[in-house]
């Protein structure tokens, strides 16, 4: 990443936690799209979710802008971070394929 932050995709859910523990400056997250597919992150509580996003676009072999992010009810945006959002472990940020309607 441009400025040396890395998104980083955690091996298992337990080595994920155990490493998220010993650095409270780290939150796991998981992206979940319309259909059940999950894509768990580790990443810093003040890392722009655009990164979050980038990342995912790219693992799903999409382009980005593909997808719109939601979290309790409101669209992330690319300067929010998990700090902002008040984000907690393990919450989950649910990606919906964005379609531009019109006749």
């Amino acid at each position: 990443m441009a400025d040396g932050e890395e998104v980083k995709e955690p091996e298992t859910e337990a080595k994920q936690e155990a490493k998220t523990e010993a650095d409270p400056n780290l939150i796991n997250l998981r992206v979940k799209d319309g259909g059940g597919n999950e894509v768990q992150f580790r990443i810093k509580k003040s890392t722009q979710l655009k990164k979050l996003m980038d990342v995912y676009c790219q693992r799903m072999g999409a382009q980005p802008n593909t997808f719109r992010f939601i979290f309790d009810g409101n669209r992330v945006g690319e300067t929010d971070t998990p700090e902002k959002l008040e984000m907690e472990q393990g919450d989950v940020i649910d990606a919906l394929v964005f379609q531009q309607g019109g006749m």
